[in-house]
């Protein structure tokens, strides 16, 4: 049996190449790690002792805002703000980020503008140099970079227009897929500049593209019938694999990052049989 606690951080996605299976390391505060491809086909059991630590502040509380966050640091951070989700609503300009220095550092600096093969199609943005980590945060198994802006907004803007003719969304469930058809984005991208969009200013058409494979550990074809939440009541299953940001159990998918700031006990032992809580996770259910 392998046992860490802690409060989980993040699902760190390490790229081999094009044809070998992504790394995935399970990551929690302070040094505590817990690499996952080794451990596909065993059984998993995840607790949470109902408390959530601020991923900003480290205040404790029962529920998490924002991803992560606790109420105070959810109602002022400028990173919890609407505009992260869609830039295109940006205001720093105006003089009225609740956060200047980190508008700075995280939003005023060169963006992309990308084409992904996820569950199909999406137009997508990113900072520059975090494509890959992009593109596997959300499952592509295909990236191409089609845009390169200035800032987060103009990027932001860019991706609203392309977002006219082509989806900015993933569909969870086809995307946890394991036989997704790779499509032809550079054909995508080479319709897109045809058409003549209207970019916004500070973007302009990339001279970088070259389409990025990805691949994951997941060799099962159907997709999970639901995601899990964590609860105090805890899950568990048998790893089946990992893709984007989620472990695939056979009781369902389990987003990592959704779940940040929980504090949590994760067990790896022997396989589950069916209908089978497993010798030492009885008393959870």
């Amino acid at each position: 049996m392998t046992t860490r606690c802690g409060v989980l951080d993040d699902l760190r996605i390490d790229p081999i190449d094009g044809s070998t299976p992504a790394r995935y390391t399970l990551v929690f505060d302070g040094a505590e790690t817990l690499p996952l491809n080794e451990l596909i086909g065993a059984g998993v059991t995840v607790t949470f002792d109902g408390v959530v630590v601020c991923r900003y502040c480290g205040a404790e509380s029962r529920k998490s805002f924002g991803g992560g966050y606790c109420y105070d640091c959810f109602r002022t951070l400028a990173r919890c703000d609407l505009c992260v989700v869609s830039p295109h609503r940006c205001h720093y300009d105006q003089g009225t980020c609740r956060e200047p220095q980190w508008g700075e550092a995280f939003c005023m600096q060169p963006h992309r503008v990308y084409l992904a093969n996820s569950s199909g199609i999406k137009v997508g943005i990113t900072r520059a140099g975090r494509e890959v980590g992009r593109w596997l945060d959300q499952g592509a198994i295909q990236g191409l970079v089609v845009l390169e802006a200035e800032s987060r907004r103009a990027a932001g803007l860019a991706e609203v227009t392309i977002a006219q003719r082509l989806p900015d969304r993933t569909d969870w469930r086809k995307m946890l897929r394991a036989d997704v058809p790779e499509l032809d984005l550079q054909a995508e991208c080479d319709k897109l500049r045809a058409s003549v969009l209207p970019l916004p200013e500070g973007v302009r058409w990339s001279d970088r593209g070259r389409v990025v494979r990805m691949c994951y550990p997941l060799e099962r074809n159907e997709p999970p019938a639901a995601t899990l939440k964590l609860t105090t009541a805890g899950l568990h299953g048998n790893l089946l694999g990992m893709k984007g940001q989620y472990l695939v159990l056979t009781s369902g998918a389990f987003n990592v990052r959704q779940h940040a700031g929980y504090r949590v006990t994760v067990s790896v032992g022997s396989p589950f049989v069916d209908g089978d809580a497993g010798p030492d996770q009885l008393g959870l259910f």
